[in-house]
């Protein structure tokens, strides 16, 4: 399959031809790339998990241009005066909502349960595409399963080039990381995958918010996106590490030939021949380039990639923490 890069809002009309013909489109959002399919097409959702080599456990996040579209989703007494209130203070936006799934939705993209994950992306050209198909589209990231996710039509292009017909260029996501997962089916609403809508910023909206953190293995059904245990990963084994661990850092490097070190702190730092990538100290701006970073880094010809684990876990610190420990593994003591 060839697979062309168009300018976002030039392949708007190609797209939805594409989406309508039951056939994939990895299209820009704000958080990270997606892959396209329609929602209502159980055809289109195979193709996506084929695509990604995603396993049938792990659900799909459904994308709508707009409340009235992620109502139609959700079953007739499926959405919440509270859900309400959710997408009247955060939509568009990087907040994803887990309810009870409507009948017009494909049941594949919820591995098994009954309910669906919507969100309404504020991605121009997202927003564009959806309110051009005039349907629901699901889209997990858009890269193989389990590795690091995309967050430029390029980096769709070197992970699926090939197994997808188009892919719409609109640019860096400007979040850099995936959606918060709010599962609000439950009595009090529980964070199932943490994201730039925060804890903090849910419960000032609706209350009680549960953060307990979520790990399922590979062979298992997941109630969210991102739950796995191995995930976001470079294809270089890569170890994660803590200020108190900087000795053994040091000791790992020189023990494990050339690596990169991945670091928002300068005084933290290794000699040559080993590379070093500097992100910013701020959660927003890492978040921005945390990807890409671990996709450069995947790229150095080292043997290893260490990562300097962020101290903090307050707001946005803990969606980049989430991932960076999904993507990497505690650094062995030597």
């Amino acid at each position: 399959m060839d697979t062309r890069l168009w300018p976002a809002l030039d392949g708007l009309g190609d797209a939805v031809t594409l989406l309508g013909a039951g056939e994939l489109v990895a299209f820009p959002t704000e958080t990270v790339y997606g892959l396209g399919g329609d929602a209502r097409r159980d055809e289109a959702i195979r193709r996506i998990y084929q695509a990604k080599g995603r396993p049938a456990g792990n659900p799909v996040i459904v994308h709508v241009a707009d409340v009235a579209g992620a109502r139609a989703c959700a079953a007739a007494d499926g959405w919440a005066e509270r859900t309400q209130e959710l997408a009247r203070r955060f939509w568009p936006g990087p907040l994803t909502v887990i309810v009870r799934r409507g009948a017009a939705i494909s049941a594949l993209v919820s591995a098994g349960r009954r309910t669906v994950a919507v969100r309404c992306p504020s991605h121009p050209a997202a927003q564009a595409l959806l309110k051009a198909f005039a349907g629901p589209i699901a889209a997990p990231s858009a890269n193989r399963s389990g590795f690091t996710s995309p967050t430029t039509a390029q980096h769709v292009l070197a992970e699926l080039g090939g197994r997808v017909p188009l892919i719409l260029d609109g640019g860096a996501s400007s979040v850099g990381v995936e959606s918060t997962v709010l599962d609000v089916t439950t009595d009090v609403p529980r964070i199932l995958r943490p994201g730039a809508i925060t804890a903090e910023m849910l419960r000032a909206a609706i209350g009680p918010v549960e953060t307990t953190a979520t790990t399922v293995d590979a062979e298992e059904s997941a109630a969210s996106p991102g739950q796995y245990r191995r995930h976001y990963a470079p294809r270089t084994p890569a170890y994660w590490f803590d200020r108190t661990a900087r000795s053994a850092m040091e000791a790992a490097a020189r023990a494990m030939g050339r690596a990169v070190l991945i670091t928002h702190d300068p005084a933290i730092a290794l000699p040559s021949p080993h590379e070093v990538l500097l992100l910013p100290p701020e959660a927003g701006a890492y978040a921005r380039v945390m990807y890409a970073s671990l996709r450069q880094a995947d790229q150095a010809d080292a043997s290893s990639i260490l990562i300097l684990l962020p101290a903090s876990t307050a707001g946005l610190w803990a969606a980049v923490v989430d991932r960076l420990k999904r993507a990497a593994v505690p650094l062995p003591i030597m």
